[in-house]
């Protein structure tokens, strides 16, 4: 893709997510994700109907009178964005590939943290670390995230959500938002989910194409491996290849689906002929 190209194509994407995010993401962001941290600001006298908890003894010892201590929250946030860029993400039989609604859910995030003037950090994963932004705030820093989720070249074809979430606990020192974007045909993630999901604010989207349920009864096919390169000849006419295949697939949505919720991460999932529109807002009001 020429530079020419490239810029046509981050701009479009600006501007169709500028607007999603605009009109619709950015005030139900801010309320979804408030600044999880509280500061003390300073300590008032004590009013009907103060929490009691807030009550700042050492003050009301000396006046003899109650004094509570007043907090205020912390309001900027860093958002991490995970987003999965194995041979998987290339899957597509609709409008549009796995990893263009990635690129738009991904950039979709950032526009509605940039509004709430929070820093965006980006993770790119395989089954290793194919790219790390750390958070920073600023619309031509959202824009390098855009590029690189569009044009990034990946050295390997395989997945590993565990080594990503494991990279983001080692360069995340405070809490983020963290938002994972992968088709989640991966396993053996769930333990690094617990302990990072203790820190962090995690929410797995799923993206994924309806064709990847099931292998339709077309005969003998030549069959290809997106992630480990390997030519098998399959017999989809057999029943039991069929529903060898569909258990393979509903099992892995079903760990993904079981790892987040148990361990107190969001779950979303979107088909690429879905709107990711309506199940964000759909999500974001759930949680607000």
């Amino acid at each position: 893709m020429d530079t020419k190209e490239l810029l046509k194509k981050v701009r479009k994407i600006e501007i169709k997510t500028r607007r999603l995010s605009d009109h619709i993401f950015g005030g139900e962001y801010h309320s979804t994700f408030k600044g999880r941290g509280m500061t003390f600001s300073e300590v008032r006298q004590y009013q009907y109907g103060d929490d009691v908890r807030n009550i700042d003894w050492n003050v009301t010892a000396r006046y003899n009178e109650p004094f509570i201590k007043v907090f205020e929250e912390e309001r900027e946030l860093t958002m991490m964005l995970l987003a999965d860029v194995s041979g998987s993400k290339f899957f597509g039989t609709k409008e549009q590939f796995k990893d263009e609604i990635v690129t738009e859910i991904a950039a979709t995030l950032a526009f509605s943290a940039m509004q709430n003037n929070d820093k965006i950090g980006l993770i790119l994963f395989s089954d290793d670390i194919e790219l790390f932004i750390p958070p920073k705030k600023g619309k031509s820093h959202v824009l390098r995230i855009i590029r690189e989720l569009i044009e990034f070249k990946p050295k390997s074809k395989k997945t590993d959500v565990s080594q990503a979430l494991r990279f983001l606990s080692s360069v995340m020192k405070k809490k983020a938002i963290v938002f994972v974007l992968s088709d989640f045909i991966a396993d053996d993630y769930e333990h690094t989910l617990r302990i990072v999901g203790k820190k962090h604010d995690v929410t797995g989207i799923r993206v994924y194409d309806k064709a990847e349920e099931e292998i339709p009864n077309i005969g003998m096919v030549h069959m290809q491996d997106e992630e480990t390169g390997e030519l098998q000849l399959v017999n989809t006419a057999s029943k039991s290849v069929r529903n060898a295949y569909g258990k393979f697939y509903r099992d892995k949505v079903a760990y993904f689906e079981n790892a987040f919720t148990k361990n107190g991460a969001g779950v979303l999932s979107s088909r690429v002929d879905e709107s990711y529109v309506k199940k964000l807002l759909g999500y974001f009001k759930r949680r607000g």
